[in-house]
């Protein structure tokens, strides 16, 4: 089943023109509104969210704006700028999310996530990601997931706060409540239907058809259908310039998987006679299968370093076959490098001279086509004390960072994502526990050693200026071996709360 992903942009013009002016402009308190001219009238085209708290808002007159708001900056808007950023930050999200991305002016821009959603652990962390990459980037934006893209047009504009996701198979159900607006409607259209009574798209499913053309004409039957699936709405996706792109089309639909594999191999090899001449490699692939239904099957591989070796690629899109659901056929595939890096050829040492170093790029490539990018990493140090801030995760295959691992104290194999309450009994201030309950589980203490004081880093927050923490590596009567602490010197109340936690696991 397709599923479709629109982003709503609400406060665009303003935020492109915050990233435009970057360090001059206007700080986030201060109120950001954009002016244009419509007709004779000079009103407010877009209003950042400090504006709106003002009480304004676009299409106001700019004379009532500056009455409301006394010493108000008003700049000019500019249509063409910001369609321009807009197509841009599609080709942005091209790259990171899914194969199929295009604008959706002029606030908007759809996906076509069909099976990428694997991809990004699931339908709801890529929602967030999304939504959650672009407000890093001073982008305010709210994103739905539905089955169609007017579905997701509505739910993106009228009910994601700042996600929704749509179950598959239940547009009908979410439609019915949204406001006759989110069909995409022309303002003269939505006022002639309030008029008649109707006030929400649930009033319009299961009206007889023929009338409502006859009187508002083809446009409300033909939202109304797209919205619920029943008429298709392609999604025409951006290219970046220069893209490097193959494309093969099959007088008879294709639909075994042996043949879908054969033509793959023949893609891939005219895609690296393409990257060989421009002197470039592959660091991701999208393989799109057009069935002859107008569906998109979408496979996606990454790679850690760029790559233009054809047995490797196809070997890496053929494992991803058995995702590619053919239907009735599949009638043109297409296969794009949409992240590409110079490349240049590199001689392989001679075996009489020196052994050549183990290349882990393949594995790394599999492993993460498998599993996801991000569950295939390394861990890096960090120079700092505290033991939840001494380590970063680093790509698989990145250069070394040349800080060392501290090596006068053991750390535990396995450090848990934060430090975990337990029951101990101890004499204070220095001496381990005797016994602790983790989980449920009571442990007696054999063997224990230290303790390690760890100060806080008065540098980074205040609360810090004086809090110590005293780490033990203990040993239970299974032999395991725990790494707990206690925050506080064991004296003075100031230096944390005497709590014990247990914060890693030796191997």
């Amino acid at each position: 089943m397709a599923r479709v992903i629109s982003v709503y942009l609400p406060t665009w013009p303003t935020d492109r023109l915050r990233r435009q002016a970057d360090d001059a402009a206007p700080p986030a308190e201060l109120p950001l509104v954009l002016a244009g001219r419509v007709g004779n009238r000079r009103v407010l085209t877009a209003v950042d969210e400090a504006a709106q708290a003002l009480g304004l808002r676009a299409g106001m007159p700019v004379s009532t704006a500056q009455a409301l708001v006394p010493g108000l900056a008003i700049e000019a808007s500019d249509p063409a700028a910001d369609a321009a950023s807009l197509e841009r930050l599609a080709l942005w999200l091209l790259q990171r999310f899914s194969p199929v991305v295009a604008v959706d002016p002029p606030d908007g821009i759809v996906i076509d996530s069909t099976g990428a959603d694997h991809l990004h652990a699931g339908e709801a962390a890529m929602l967030e990601a999304l939504v959650g990459r672009l407000a890093m980037s001073g982008v305010q934006a709210r994103a739905a997931i539905a089955d169609t893209w007017g579905a997701a047009h509505g739910l993106a504009r009228y009910t994601a706060n700042p996600t929704f996701l749509a179950a598959p198979g239940a547009t009908e159900a979410v439609l019915a409540p949204l406001p006759l607006e989110a069909l995409r409607l022309s303002p003269v259209l939505s006022a002639g239907l309030r008029d008649l009574g109707f006030a929400r798209i649930g009033d319009l499913i299961g009206q007889p058809r023929a009338p409502l053309t006859r009187r508002f004409g083809p446009e409300l039957c033909r939202r109304l259908d797209q919205a619920l699936g029943d008429l298709a709405e392609p999604i025409d996706p951006v290219r970046p310039a220069g893209l490097v792109e193959v494309r093969r089309s099959f007088a008879e639909p294709i639909a075994a998987a042996e043949t879908i594999a054969r033509y793959i191999g023949k893609l891939v090899v005219a895609l690296c006679e393409r990257l060989e001449a421009s002197g470039l490699g592959a660091h991701r692939l999208d393989l799109i299968c057009h069935r002859i239904d107008n569906d998109r099957q979408i496979v996606r591989i990454g790679l850690a370093r760029p790559a233009r070796d054809p047995r490797h690629l196809t070997r890496l899109l053929c494992e991803k076959i058995e995702t590619i659901a053919p239907g009735l056929g599949i009638e043109i595939m297409t296969l794009s490098a949409i992240l590409t890096e110079p490349l240049v050829p590199k001689q392989a040492p001679s075996s009489l001279l020196e052994e050549p170093a183990p290349d882990l790029a393949g594995l790394i490539d599999r492993l993460a086509n498998r599993v996801g990018a991000r569950a295939i990493y390394r861990f890096a140090p960090v120079a700092s004390d505290v033991p939840e801030r001494s380590v970063r995760r680093i790509p698989a295959l990145a250069e070394e960072t040349g800080a060392g691992w501290p090596g006068q104290w053991p750390r535990p194999a396995r450090l848990l994502p934060r430090p975990e309450p337990i029951e101990t009994m101890a004499l204070l201030p220095d001496h381990p526990p005797s016994w602790f309950a983790w989980r449920g589980v009571r442990r007696r203490v054999r063997r224990a050693d230290g303790p390690e004081r760890i100060f806080g880093e008065w540098w980074k927050r205040d609360a810090e200026m004086i809090a110590v923490r005293d780490y033990f590596r203990v040993e239970d009567d299974a032999g395991e071996r725990y790494w707990i602490f206690r925050a506080g010197d064991g004296e003075d109340a100031a230096t944390g709360s005497h709590r014990w936690f247990l914060h890693g696991v030796f191997g």
